[in-house]
Protein backbone atom coordinates (compact mmCIF):
# COMPACT_ATOMS: atom_id res chain seq x y z
CA UNK A 1 0.00 0.00 0.00
CA UNK A 2 1.51 3.29 -0.89
CA UNK A 3 0.67 6.64 0.75
CA UNK A 4 0.89 10.16 -0.06
CA UNK A 5 3.80 11.79 -0.04
CA UNK A 6 4.23 14.26 3.07
CA UNK A 7 5.77 17.08 0.55
CA UNK A 8 4.50 18.98 -2.09
CA UNK A 9 7.20 18.31 -4.72
CA UNK A 10 6.16 21.84 -6.43
CA UNK A 11 7.40 23.53 -3.11
CA UNK A 12 10.95 24.41 -1.87
CA UNK A 13 11.95 23.63 1.81
CA UNK A 14 13.82 25.16 4.00
CA UNK A 15 15.67 23.33 7.22
CA UNK A 16 13.70 25.47 9.24
CA UNK A 17 10.43 24.49 7.28
CA UNK A 18 10.70 20.81 8.20
CA UNK A 19 10.64 21.91 12.05
CA UNK A 20 7.69 24.36 11.55
CA UNK A 21 6.08 20.77 9.48
CA UNK A 22 5.67 19.04 12.58
CA UNK A 23 5.74 15.26 10.51
CA UNK A 24 6.69 12.24 11.46
CA UNK A 25 10.08 12.13 11.38
CA UNK A 26 10.41 8.34 10.22
CA UNK A 27 8.19 9.32 7.69
CA UNK A 28 9.72 12.60 6.83
CA UNK A 29 13.56 11.13 6.24
CA UNK A 30 11.91 8.17 4.37
CA UNK A 31 10.49 10.57 1.63
CA UNK A 32 14.46 10.94 1.01
CA UNK A 33 15.52 6.88 1.16
CA UNK A 34 16.61 7.51 4.37
CA UNK A 35 16.18 5.24 7.71
CA UNK A 36 15.79 6.66 11.39
CA UNK A 37 16.31 4.54 14.24
CA UNK A 38 16.74 5.55 18.34
CA UNK A 39 19.55 4.06 19.94
CA UNK A 40 22.10 4.71 22.64
CA UNK A 41 24.97 5.87 20.31
CA UNK A 42 29.08 5.36 20.64
CA UNK A 43 30.44 8.71 19.70
CA UNK A 44 33.93 9.55 18.91
CA UNK A 45 35.63 10.39 22.02
CA UNK A 46 38.70 12.57 22.61
CA UNK A 47 41.78 10.93 24.43
CA UNK A 48 43.33 14.20 25.53
CA UNK A 49 42.58 15.96 29.03
CA UNK A 50 40.23 18.61 28.90
CA UNK A 51 41.40 21.15 31.14
CA UNK A 52 39.49 23.91 29.49
CA UNK A 53 36.33 22.16 29.12
CA UNK A 54 35.49 22.32 33.26
CA UNK A 55 36.69 26.06 32.81
CA UNK A 56 34.30 26.72 30.78
CA UNK A 57 31.48 25.35 32.44
CA UNK A 58 32.36 27.43 35.38
CA UNK A 59 32.14 30.56 33.51
CA UNK A 60 29.05 29.76 32.53
CA UNK A 61 27.45 28.63 35.41
CA UNK A 62 28.78 32.19 36.97
CA UNK A 63 27.11 34.11 34.24
CA UNK A 64 23.79 32.22 34.50
CA UNK A 65 22.03 34.24 37.04
CA UNK A 66 22.92 37.33 35.53
CA UNK A 67 21.63 36.58 31.85
CA UNK A 68 17.68 36.39 30.14
CA UNK A 69 17.88 33.07 28.07
CA UNK A 70 14.35 33.84 26.60
CA UNK A 71 15.51 33.79 23.03
CA UNK A 72 17.41 32.07 20.48
CA UNK A 73 19.96 34.23 19.65
CA UNK A 74 20.85 35.23 23.63
CA UNK A 75 21.49 31.10 24.42
CA UNK A 76 23.42 31.01 21.11
CA UNK A 77 25.77 33.95 22.43
CA UNK A 78 26.09 32.64 25.72
CA UNK A 79 25.78 28.40 25.33
CA UNK A 80 26.29 27.42 22.16
CA UNK A 81 29.13 29.59 21.09
CA UNK A 82 31.48 29.64 23.82
CA UNK A 83 31.16 25.69 23.65
CA UNK A 84 31.50 25.56 19.73
CA UNK A 85 34.64 27.80 19.84
CA UNK A 86 36.41 24.99 22.79
CA UNK A 87 35.70 22.41 20.04
CA UNK A 88 37.10 23.98 17.48
CA UNK A 89 40.15 24.81 19.26
CA UNK A 90 40.44 21.12 20.52
CA UNK A 91 39.97 19.64 17.00
CA UNK A 92 41.09 22.08 14.52
CA UNK A 93 37.63 21.95 12.89
CA UNK A 94 36.55 24.89 10.05
CA UNK A 95 33.81 26.12 11.52
CA UNK A 96 31.14 28.04 9.71
CA UNK A 97 28.03 29.86 11.36
CA UNK A 98 25.14 30.47 9.53
CA UNK A 99 26.42 28.00 6.26
CA UNK A 100 24.50 28.47 3.25
CA UNK A 101 23.61 25.39 2.01
CA UNK A 102 21.90 24.30 -0.88
CA UNK A 103 20.97 20.88 -2.57
CA UNK A 104 18.13 20.68 -3.82
CA UNK A 105 14.98 22.42 -3.62
CA UNK A 106 13.61 20.59 -0.90
CA UNK A 107 17.00 20.44 0.91
CA UNK A 108 18.09 23.85 1.62
CA UNK A 109 18.77 26.64 4.21
CA UNK A 110 21.81 27.72 6.68
CA UNK A 111 23.70 25.66 8.88
CA UNK A 112 23.41 27.40 12.46
CA UNK A 113 27.51 25.68 13.03
CA UNK A 114 28.81 23.71 10.69
CA UNK A 115 32.47 22.09 11.55
CA UNK A 116 34.54 20.06 9.24
CA UNK A 117 38.13 18.54 9.71
CA UNK A 118 39.99 16.14 7.32
CA UNK A 119 37.84 13.13 8.63
CA UNK A 120 34.51 14.52 9.98
CA UNK A 121 31.49 16.62 9.98
CA UNK A 122 29.28 18.26 12.47
CA UNK A 123 26.69 20.20 12.40
CA UNK A 124 25.38 21.60 15.36
CA UNK A 125 21.53 23.10 15.52
CA UNK A 126 20.32 25.56 18.20
CA UNK A 127 16.80 25.66 18.92
CA UNK A 128 14.75 27.41 21.60
CA UNK A 129 13.54 24.23 22.64
CA UNK A 130 11.46 21.28 20.92
CA UNK A 131 14.26 19.18 20.70
CA UNK A 132 11.99 16.71 19.14
CA UNK A 133 11.39 18.91 15.75
CA UNK A 134 14.67 20.40 16.03
CA UNK A 135 15.84 16.66 16.11
CA UNK A 136 13.75 16.28 12.71
CA UNK A 137 15.64 19.74 10.99
CA UNK A 138 18.71 18.21 11.95
CA UNK A 139 18.01 15.35 10.19
CA UNK A 140 17.36 16.77 7.39
CA UNK A 141 20.58 19.42 7.50
CA UNK A 142 22.66 15.70 7.47
CA UNK A 143 20.92 14.28 4.50
CA UNK A 144 21.48 17.61 3.05
CA UNK A 145 25.17 17.34 3.82
CA UNK A 146 25.08 13.69 2.82
CA UNK A 147 24.51 14.84 -0.72
CA UNK A 148 26.46 17.59 -0.95
CA UNK A 149 29.78 16.62 0.39
CA UNK A 150 32.71 15.22 -1.50
CA UNK A 151 34.07 14.10 1.86
CA UNK A 152 34.22 10.02 2.35
CA UNK A 153 33.78 10.01 5.98
CA UNK A 154 31.93 6.91 6.39
CA UNK A 155 29.03 8.74 9.27
CA UNK A 156 28.25 12.24 9.56
CA UNK A 157 27.71 13.80 13.31
CA UNK A 158 24.68 16.16 13.90
CA UNK A 159 23.63 17.87 17.03
CA UNK A 160 20.26 19.82 17.72
CA UNK A 161 20.63 21.55 21.59
CA UNK A 162 18.72 23.73 23.60
CA UNK A 163 21.95 24.74 25.17
CA UNK A 164 21.60 22.90 28.82
CA UNK A 165 20.28 20.15 26.81
CA UNK A 166 22.05 18.15 24.06
CA UNK A 167 20.80 15.56 21.64
CA UNK A 168 23.29 13.58 18.60
CA UNK A 169 22.42 12.24 15.52
CA UNK A 170 24.59 9.81 13.25
CA UNK A 171 23.98 9.37 9.79
CA UNK A 172 25.57 6.29 8.06
CA UNK A 173 26.34 7.38 4.63
CA UNK A 174 26.25 3.95 3.25
CA UNK A 175 23.25 2.61 4.63
CA UNK A 176 21.27 5.66 4.28
CA UNK A 177 20.18 5.09 8.11
CA UNK A 178 20.34 8.07 10.70
CA UNK A 179 20.41 7.25 14.53
CA UNK A 180 18.98 9.33 17.03
CA UNK A 181 20.86 9.19 20.38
Amino acid sequence: MSRKPLLDPNRSYTFSNYFDLNADPFDLVAEFGYFLTRTPLQLPQFSEPLEQVNFLKERIDNILPYVDLTNETARREIFFAPIVLELVRITHARLSIEYPLVVTPQLQGSLDYYLRTQTHLLVIEAKQADLTRGFTQLAMEMIALDQWTELTAPTLLGAVTTGNIWQFGVLHRSSKQIEQG
